[in-house]
């Protein structure tokens, strides 16, 4: 089967047999975005999972038809050819999926938004180790803060670019993320959203002139008036990655 797209197929069968065993998927509903050649696919199929995978490809996904077509027909498969990062998603309890590098950040917040038990994703390994980045820290970022607002996140393995074909010029991450609930009390997620976006929008600035910066674009100028005048001087006059998981909090529940 041919790459389309600029994909890079993983075919290190023993990498394909780790992923496949981080998440007990036997009898669940399974989400794989990307399945590509299918290797992954078969794998969670002989373990026993209910998959519905999503491939923008269609060309591959005739490919894949035929490839599982006893496993279509049984149902333990569904193939839905869209765009994981606006099409419609099923229910589903468990998501194991090599990403695209291109859409990663969308689909993953797209899935934090949907909820799941846990999810096993490859990223890049520098989107991986941006998400893993500890709040407080100079490799800090929206990415880092948005995902551990939600979610623990374990970096499980790396893979060379010789685990795929075409080889990618990047490494590759395997990561397992589990949903959780704010450590802080978060009053309104999308002002929180907004409050991160802006500040990392201008990471070199400090927080009241970040804050100052996207009124009108990102933020309400009433209420960036407010956050300004309750803000201690110690949150305004620090930069964004140097605040930790509860100023955001504390910021964005300003009212």
């Amino acid at each position: 089967m041919k790459a389309h797209n600029d994909q890079h197929f993983l075919i290190d069968q023993h990498a394909i047999e780790r992923i496949a065993d981080l998440a007990e998927v036997k009898g669940r509903k399974v989400l794989e975005i990307g399945p590509g050649n299918g290797a992954l696919t078969r794998a969670l199929l002989d373990r026993g999972a209910k998959v519905h995978a999503i491939e923008l490809d269609g060309r591959l996904c005739e490919e894949l038809a035929v490839i599982f077509s006893e496993e279509l027909a049984s149902g333990q498969l569904t193939l839905q050819q869209g765009d994981a990062t606006r099409c419609p998603i099923p229910p589903f309890e468990i998501s194991v999926s090599n990403l695209p590098y291109s859409a990663s950040s969308k689909i993953t917040f797209r899935l934090l938004d949907i909820g799941f038990e846990v999810a096993v994703l490859m990223y890049q390994t520098e989107f991986a180790d941006r998400m893993v980045a500890r709040a407080g820290t100079k490799d800090c970022g929206r990415l880092s803060i948005m995902v551990q607002t939600y979610a623990a996140v374990q970096t499980c393995f790396k893979l060379p670019p010789q685990s795929f074909s075409p080889r990618p010029e990047v490494n590759s991450t395997v990561v397992k993320i589990f949903p959780r609930d704010p450590i802080f009390f978060i009053n309104d997620r999308r002002l929180y959203a907004d409050v991160v976006r802006a500040l990392f929008s201008h990471r070199r600035k400090t927080v009241r002139n970040c804050l100052k910066g996207s009124v009108g674009s990102m933020l309400p100028a009433a209420w960036v008036e407010r956050v300004l005048q309750e803000l201690p001087p110690e949150i305004l006059q620090s930069r964004p990655e140097a605040l930790y998981l509860e100023d955001f909090a504390t910021i964005a529940n300003i009212e």
